[in-house]
């Protein structure tokens, strides 16, 4: 079995230092995540290798809308989570026993590559407690030339973002709302330390952010605008998905309301250049320039790049923030 990394001897336990949790964690256990044992006194991370599920989707699916447009990516999942959302969209896999395959790092790479996949990426339940085998993957990855995609809650401690970055070339931050009471009574979590993760993801890789709106939870247009202006503080050009929530998990109340994302997005776009309604029939999911709305990515049925030319708007010349082929 690998040893996990990110850990120190306490007493007659190990404490993991992996995410902000900070498990002690007794001789024969595991932590939150249910997915690093301590044997003896040695940290191991009893998933590794052990898929859950594995798929070739779209970028866009995940989301990621200003990476890599219209291709194709190879999408795997573990098992467990470090946090315990009510509204959990993945639960079959996060927080029950799902079957799992054995696919070693080698082994997933060479399909990405058989596949003609432009990289893999690691989502469907949470990557970083994966962290060994997504780090053994991604060097193998990076070295074959393909792409390395994280889709995560982003609670993570910022030592094993640091070494972990150099090799990830694109990041969707699951930003599940704005106050620290959300976090800390419906996921178990804290905003500070995502926030930590998407300001650290931003310097050294692309970074687009997802916020799933719940009725009455954290769908006020004072959250919306607080979010979108830290975000903007950031960078004004990061996307943000934001996205209806449907009954799941813990979480039975009605899905949000239309006219809710309506207005939490007019909200976003005021102060971000890119704001995506996702998972909505029927609303627009396009790209337009910030500086003069020419049409550059056409969503509506096939993902369609129009109007960009070195990664500009051919009407206008501005630098549109879209990392093409």
């Amino acid at each position: 079995m690998r040893e996990a990394l990110f850990y120190k001897r306490v007493g007659d336990g190990v404490e993991c230092l992996l995410c902000p949790h900070r498990c002690i964690i007794p001789s024969g256990h595991t932590g939150i995540c249910n997915e690093r044992l301590n044997t003896m006194g040695r940290l191991e991370p009893v998933g590794y290798g052990k898929v859950s599920a594995i798929a070739m989707d779209p970028m866009e699916k995940k989301p990621l809308y200003h990476f890599y447009p219209g291709n194709n990516i190879l999408s795997v999942g573990g098992v467990n989570c470090n946090l315990d959302c009510q509204f959990c969209q993945n639960w079959e896999i996060a927080h029950d026993t799902p079957e799992t395959v054995e696919l070693w790092p080698d082994e997933l790479v060479d399909m990405a590559l058989r596949e003609d996949a432009i990289g893999i990426a690691f989502t469907y339940n949470e990557p970083v407690i994966w962290y060994e085998y997504v780090l053994d993957t991604m060097q193998l990855s990076q070295e074959q030339g393909l792409k390395n995609v994280l889709v995560t809650n982003g609670f993570i401690n910022k030592e094993p973002l640091e070494m972990m970055l150099p090799y990830i070339d694109a990041m969707n931050i699951d930003v599940k709302g704005y106050t620290e009471e959300f976090y800390r009574k419906v996921c178990n979590g804290s905003l500070r330390y995502v926030k930590n993760t998407v300001a650290l993801a931003s310097e050294g890789c692309h970074v687009e952010v997802t916020n799933l709106v719940i009725p009455g939870l954290n769908d006020s247009i004072e959250q919306m605008m607080e979010l979108a202006k830290w975000l903007a503080d950031i960078n004004k050009n990061i996307p943000l998905h934001i996205t209806r929530y449907f009954p799941n998990y813990k979480m039975n109340m009605e899905p949000t309301p239309l006219d809710s994302i309506q207005k939490l997005y007019d909200t976003a776009k005021k102060y971000l250049n890119y704001v995506y309604m996702g998972n909505i029939q029927g609303r627009d999911r396009n790209t337009y320039c910030p500086e003069c709305n020419n049409l550059l990515v056409d969503r509506r049925y096939d993902t369609i790049i129009l109007n960009l030319e070195d990664e500009r708007c051919k009407k206008c010349g501005r630098k549109v923030d879209i990392v093409l082929k």
